[in-house]
């Protein structure tokens, strides 16, 4: 299986080993402060990412830290917008500061999975996160938006999370909602890169790093080239 696919994760989320993911990963969804991380902890993140030229990413959130971001939350589009903008311009200083850009913005938890499927939250999404390409699932209505006005879009699948039989991720409340087994994590990357630009490791796990070696080395095995799906976003 010939070709290229990026690797992404969750990183600044201040419960996973961030330097050792940044060995790994090509693509880093950096949390803006809303579910989690500092702006402390973002200027590390960045400034690792740039030395070791990892992309980097507006991972934009609820304003909910008690739960993670993974609670759906009733907000007023205009205040979402708001809320978004100021994830995406704290870490944009941050990166710039450090010598590097945003190239993206990623949806974390309830966010993403409403944006992919409410109008007015991806709608809200967009207006916040100016001109930045998006990364989102297969079929996700965020996407569908963001591709209709313009924006570069880019696919992303999920080789340690379970899917649904209509394509979206089986919440986590459910079983069979997340994989564990690093083997069949690594085998699925494989598998998905044929058909998403960017295959995504979740960083919240004690196991984080050694999945993304995992993930990383079987696409390797298997011709493909493991880089970034954000030097060109046309």
């Amino acid at each position: 299986m010939p070709g290229s696919v990026d690797l992404n994760a969750d990183l600044g989320e201040e419960v996973t080993d961030d330097q050792g993911l940044l060995q790994v990963v090509t693509s880093a969804n950096v949390a803006c402060g809303y579910h989690a991380g500092t702006p402390d902890v973002m200027r590390a993140v960045c400034a690792r990412a740039v030395r070791r030229s990892v992309t980097i990413g507006a991972q934009v959130s609820y304003a909910d830290r008690a739960n993670f971001g993974r609670v759906a939350l009733d907000v007023a589009p205009s205040v979402l917008a708001e809320q978004v903008a100021d994830q995406v311009g704290v870490l944009s200083e941050i990166a710039r500061a450090a010598g590097g850009s945003v190239a993206y913005v990623k949806p974390h938890g309830a966010l993403y999975h409403r944006s992919a499927a409410d109008e007015d939250t991806a709608r809200a999404v967009l207006a916040g996160s100016g001109q930045l390409p998006v990364l989102g699932i297969p079929g996700s209505l965020l996407l569908s938006m963001a591709a209709a006005g313009g924006r570069a879009v880019r696919l992303e699948g999920f080789p340690d999370r379970g899917y649904t039989r209509e394509g979206g991720l089986v919440p986590r409340t459910e079983p069979g909602a997340l994989l564990t087994d690093g083997e069949v994590i690594a085998a699925r990357a494989v598998a998905l890169a044929a058909g998403v630009d960017s295959v995504c490791v979740h960083g919240d796990s004690p196991v984080a790093v050694e999945h993304a070696v995992a993930v990383r080395r079987a696409l390797e095995a298997a011709g493909i080239t493991v880089t970034s799906c954000w030097s060109s976003t046309g």
